[in-house]
């Protein structure tokens, strides 16, 4: 029995987007339109197909972004680059010591004419929110995304206000400078569904933009190729890509090998395993399936699930090396966990 040949059944767990019809989108127009997001995006941000691939998979898995690199290598440019593409609006945040929960979610002012409290909107009423350097805001200002990220939907004065769907969350932060910064918090980390690093570009890529950004923005290249309607409509057709209970286990023994490794205090969580289904998801469609294979799994595996570990004090890793050290790990567990055999791929 192979991947494919259980039909597919609407995940328990999975939220329906509001406000979306029932799926019309086709697994090849996933195919279609994340190419051409990927071809609009790669004008802008040089020589970065995988990171592109990333983001793309993280927004179509509903799922929230942290890039952590140093200053001036693109990571806000990706973010712009990726909501001019979808035609989408696109909010920053520069996360500072003195900003404020409410500079985030919104604030009600009193309206002298109407003669009652009107709620204005912050920052994170948008479909794609760039948080640049997150981790230079207080703890306090920080946890204000947690419910806008964990249930799409903000609380200000005794009100629930909805976010727009399609809604990603693109955070940055800094690994090496970190005077003047608050750590996040384990339950912030696990919020996003993956953790990328931008690189240095080539020399190639790097003379390239020298060459033709040199003068202008590179996003004044970026012409919109879709919009946000369309991408619901593709995110209700990546719901439906069929995942086998045989890859299920095969997650669960990822996830579990992080929980008994010797080096490792805490392992990944059931919402890590969760969101690796789910991106899995994403990149099976993007490619062409509607079903999940290992190889959707382990390509995945080390962006979902390496920022949320936490090394012992034994372990002997120094804080800059636990991102490298990290991803090292879980391609160590890759390596180590069989994957499910074509034999054994139905439920």
């Amino acid at each position: 029995m192979s991947y494919q040949e259980s039909q597919p059944v609407m995940p328990a767990h999975a939220q329906p987007l509001d406000d979306v019809e029932p799926r019309v989108a086709s697994i090849d127009d996933v195919v279609a339109i994340t190419n051409a997001i990927r071809s609009a995006v790669a004008g802008a941000v040089e020589e970065k197909s995988e990171r592109i691939d990333t983001a793309l998979v993280v927004l179509l898995a509903q799922g929230h972004l942290l890039v952590e690199d140093v200053p001036g290598v693109g990571k806000t440019t990706l973010a712009r680059a990726l909501g001019r593409a979808i035609d989408c609006a696109v909010h920053r945040i520069q996360f500072t010591p003195d900003l404020l929960p409410s500079d985030i979610t919104g604030v009600s002012v009193y309206d002298q004419e109407e003669r009652e409290f009107v709620f204005k909107p912050g920052g994170i009423f948008a479909n794609i929110v760039v948080g640049d350097e997150i981790n230079r805001a207080s703890p306090k200002t920080q946890s204000a995304l947690l419910e806008a990220m964990g249930e799409h939907q903000v609380s200000a004065d005794g009100q629930t206000h909805p976010l727009e769907a399609p809604f990603m969350v693109m955070a940055t932060q800094n690994p090496i400078e970190m005077e003047g910064t608050y750590r996040l918090p384990e339950a912030q980390r696990d919020r996003f569904m993956a953790r990328i690093t931008m690189g240095y570009p080539t020399r190639s890529a790097e003379l390239a933009m020298l060459e033709h950004h040199g003068a202008a923005s590179p996003l004044d290249e970026v012409r919109p190729v879709t919009d946000t309607q369309t991408i619901r409509e593709i995110i209700s057709a990546v719901l439906g890509v069929h995942v086998a209970t045989a890859i299920h286990e095969y997650v669960l023994d990822i996830v579990g090998a992080t929980r008994s490794h010797e080096n490792i205090r805490l392992g990944a969580s059931p919402r890590a395993a969760l969101h690796l289904v789910r991106a899995s998801r994403a990149r099976a469609a993007m490619n062409g399936r509607d079903y999940v294979i290992p190889d959707d799994v382990q390509a995945l595996a080390a962006p979902v699930l390496a920022h949320r570990l936490v090394f012992s004090g034994r372990s002997g890793v120094a804080s800059h090396e636990v991102a490298r050290t990290a991803e090292s790990v879980i391609e160590s567990i890759l390596r180590q966990v069989p994957p499910p055999e074509r034999a054994h791929q139905g439920r």
